[in-house]
């Protein structure tokens, strides 16, 4: 005879923890979490206030730079900035240039030389055909006489 599910649910009540002690679980639970979450959020608002400085700092170090030059020194500063720039672009212009010179240069005498091998090569082949023409000619011309000695 089997017990009944009554009776055994019965005796597992006896061997349950306090509800006490779970209640206390979740809580320290709760409050590891609330914990890790509040220093999360301590550390995200460090860093946005570091970054959220920064153009402040710049700025705030602008201005100071500003004050301590007059219009005109900052003019002859930005005109000095300009002049190097410019002073630079144009150099790296002229070294381009002189680059390219170079390389036109040797892209000429490559064609040059090009052109000789191939003016070289028709008069070789225009000798050639008149020799041709020569030698048929002669041909002709021998054969003629012999025709006319035979016949």
């Amino acid at each position: 005879v089997r017990p009944s599910l009554y009776w055994f649910r019965q005796g597992l009540g006896t061997f349950r923890k306090p509800r006490g002690f779970i209640m206390g679980k979740l809580k320290s639970y709760q409050e590891q979490l609330q914990e890790i979450v509040d220093k999360g959020i301590n550390a995200a608002e460090e860093q946005q206030k570091k970054l959220a400085s920064k153009p402040f700092d710049y700025a705030e170090k602008l201005e100071s730079e500003a004050r301590e030059y007059s219009v005109k020194t900052l003019r002859k500063r930005y005109n000095g900035y300009s002049d190097s720039l410019f002073d630079q672009l144009r150099n790296l212009n002229s070294r381009f240039g002189s680059f390219a010179g170079d390389l036109v240069a040797k892209l000429e005498k490559e064609a040059a030389e090009g052109a000789d091998a191939v003016a070289e090569a028709a008069e070789d082949v225009s000798d050639a055909a008149k020799d041709a023409k020569k030698k048929k000619k002669k041909k002709k011309r021998v054969g003629r006489w012999e025709g006319g000695r035979g016949g």
